[in-house]
């Protein structure tokens, strides 16, 4: 991708900052992100599988990079204080903000396409689940990294087609709720 490109992305992503649309949106986002993290399905004491990325890639989608990464602060910071789990770290909170800004990046502004959300998804399961949540978990209980990292790798094996499978599909109807947002307008 070109500069220019680039450069007229996070413009128009820090443009989407001022309008109250996506400041609503986002507030949403940040509500559906909650209550999908209560949902979670605990698999040990240091994994569990959950759907919450949802909400944060359809922030990313909808209102770009920065938006979706104020979503992920907001969301992480609430969901603990709603339901902590364990003691706060903000190294979650930092990769909340990082996967918002990943999913804005791949997507804002970008035709929903499977090879795009199946690059996404790849690159959430790659930064986030196999190294800085490994990361996170080694830095405050100790835990060997390896032994964490490779703990994910059969729960990611598995989860990866559906999560890509309900992402393509959120996406889409995003896609078509914002056409037909549009064509009212």
């Amino acid at each position: 991708m070109p500069a220019a490109m680039y450069d007229r992305l996070f413009t128009n992503a820090l443009a989407e900052l001022k309008k109250p649309r996506s400041l609503a949106l986002c507030a949403l986002f940040t509500a559906l992100h909650i209550v999908l993290n209560q949902f979670t399905i605990p698999v040990s004491a240091y994994l569990e599988i959950g759907f919450d990325f949802l909400a944060l890639m359809a922030a990313g989608y909808l209102c770009g990079p920065w938006m979706a990464g104020l979503t992920g602060a907001a969301a992480d910071v609430l969901g603990y204080l709603l339901r902590p789990n364990g003691p706060y770290f903000p190294g979650f909170t930092l990769s909340a903000v990082l996967m918002g800004i990943l999913y804005g990046l791949w997507l804002y502004r970008k035709p929903v396409r499977l090879g795009r959300v199946l690059l996404a998804q790849l690159s959430n399961v790659l930064v986030f689940n196999f190294f800085l949540t490994p990361l996170w978990l080694h830095i405050m209980y100790g835990q060997a990294f390896a032994v964490l990292t490779g703990m994910r790798l059969l729960k990611n094996l598995l989860q990866f087609p559906i999560s890509a499978t309900l992402a393509l599909l959120l996406l889409r109807a995003c896609d078509s709720a914002q056409k037909s947002f549009r064509n009212r307008s």
